[in-house]
C-alpha cells in the first residue's frame, strides 16, 4: 500500500521533468507565429509593412493584429485601453505592442511592459514593426519576446 504514492510522486516528477526539457531557452520552434498588437491608429502603417517585409522573418512567422480605438471624439476610454493591454499581455505569442501617443499610451504602458512585453510609444506603425522585425531577426538563440523586449522595448 505504501508503494503506491510513492510510485505516483515519482511519475509526477518524471512528467515535470519531461516538460522542463521541453521549454528551452528560444522558447518557440522553427515556423512558429508571434504577434505584434498594434494601436488601431497605427495599424495601417504597420500592417503594410509586414507585408511588404513578406510576413516573417528567418524562422517566424509574424502577425499585426490591431487592436480596437480607444478614443472617440477626444474621449479616452481607459476600460478599452486596459482590456487591449491585457489581451496583448495574456497571448503568449505577444512580442511587442505599438502604442500611438495620446492619453492612452500612459495608462497601457504599466500593465504591457509588467509583463515583460516590449512597448513602443511611436507616430509610425510601420518604423515601429521594422524594428520588430529586425530585433526577431537578430535575435539568435535568445526566445522572440526577450529579444524584442532587450531591442526595443
Amino acid at each position: 500500500m505504501h508503494r503506491l504514492p510513492a510510485l505516483c510522486a515519482s511519475a509526477l516528477l518524471l512528467a515535470v521533468v519531461a516538460l522542463g526539457i521541453g521549454c528551452g531557452e528560444g522558447g518557440v520552434g522553427g515556423g512558429a507565429t508571434v504577434s505584434v498588437y498594434v494601436a488601431a491608429p497605427l495599424c495601417k502603417e504597420a500592417r503594410a509593412a509586414l507585408q511588404k517585409a513578406g510576413g516573417t522573418t528567418d524562422d517566424l512567422k509574424v502577425q499585426a493584429l490591431c487592436l480596437p480605438p480607444v478614443e472617440s471624439e477626444g474621449e479616452v476610454d481607459l476600460a478599452a485601453a486596459g482590456a487591449n493591454a491585457r489581451r496583448a499581455t495574456e497571448d503568449s505569442s505577444s512580442v511587442a505592442y505599438l502604442e500611438a501617443p495620446g492619453p492612452a499610451a500612459k495608462f497601457s504602458q504599466s500593465i504591457v511592459e509588467n509583463a515583460n512585453v516590449a512597448w513602443t510609444k511611436t507616430s509610425s506603425g510601420a518604423t515601429a514593426l521594422r524594428e520588430v522585425l529586425k530585433a526577431l531577426e537578430e535575435r539568435g538563440s535568445s526566445s522572440p519576446r526577450a529579444a524584442v523586449l532587450d531591442q526595443t522595448g
